[in-house]
């Protein structure tokens, strides 16, 4: 079994594949504070509840934007699981070829989202990927990288209301159920989310506008499900589209 790790600034995502099955995935907090061992206990007592144990998995590739915790789960794996895993960086095989004016900035979770989707749904594509930052990725008719744009993600506005007033509260980030709030919390929940589906819709507009072709958009990532509901521009929610963008690198680099 493969073990995709794709490490964010504020999440982790977790999963298993068995072929080019998905049999689970998890969601734990990202810390770089955390050992490796505490990694691995985790990650162990996650395996054990699905009835999984740690020789099940014979093959590993990881994903991060956060350089510290690129060793601390090169460790995790190595010692706990016994395989070397596969790094997305500069050098390996991605079936991805990016056309930007420095291709080692662009973030390994955006290319995997590349690779993904240009493999489900063919390009020329859009991909949104709502996580600690929103990203808009814009793939090629051919499958070429060929840059996007970078937005402050929902969790960043929230907690930059919080942290940086005097009054106003942490809230949940859920769709409003009307745009004028009648108290604190329903306003910012109006602000925050319904100001970011004008966000997506707009730069989605201005993308499609200088491809000027049809083009597919596909959201993915935490909150995914709250906008993409409520905005015609979005076609596909694929949650899982940077693991499966994993397994397909992992896939390449095995050739």
């Amino acid at each position: 079994m493969l073990l995709v790790i794709d490490v964010g600034n504020t999440k982790i995502a977790l999963g298993i594949f068995e072929a080019e099955k998905l049999k689970v995935s998890w969601r734990i907090q990202s810390s770089v504070h955390k050992m490796a061992d505490e990694y691995a206990i985790l990650l162990l007592d996650l395996l054990s509840r699905e009835g999984l144990k740690a020789a099940d998995i014979t093959q590993a590739i990881l994903c991060s934007v956060v350089p510290p915790l690129v060793t601390t789960f090169e460790e995790v794996v190595k010692r706990y699981f016994g395989v070397a895993p596969l790094v997305v960086e500069a050098g390996i095989k991605t079936g991805v070829r990016i056309h930007t004016d420095n291709p080692r900035e662009v973030g390994p979770d955006r290319v995997a989202n590349a690779a993904a989707a240009f493999r489900l749904y063919g390009g020329p594509a859009i991909v949104i990927d709502f996580g600690t930052a929103t990203t808009f990725d814009v793939i090629s008719r051919e499958g070429d990288y060929l840059g996007g744009a970078i937005a402050p993600g929902m969790e960043i506005a929230a907690e930059a209301l919080f942290s940086r007033t005097a009054q106003l509260p942490r809230v949940e980030l859920v769709y409003p159920k009307r745009v004028i709030g009648r108290n604190t919390i329903t306003a910012m929940q109006s602000g925050i989310v319904l100001g970011y589906l004008g966000l997506v819709e707009g730069i989605v507009t201005h993308i499609l506008h200088e491809l000027g072709e049809r083009t597919k958009v596909i959201a993915t990532g935490s909150y995914a499900e709250i906008i993409a509901t409520k905005a015609p521009v979005i076609e596909v929610v694929d949650p899982q589209l940077t693991m499966v963008g994993l397994r397909l690198i992992h896939e390449l680099n095995r050739r």
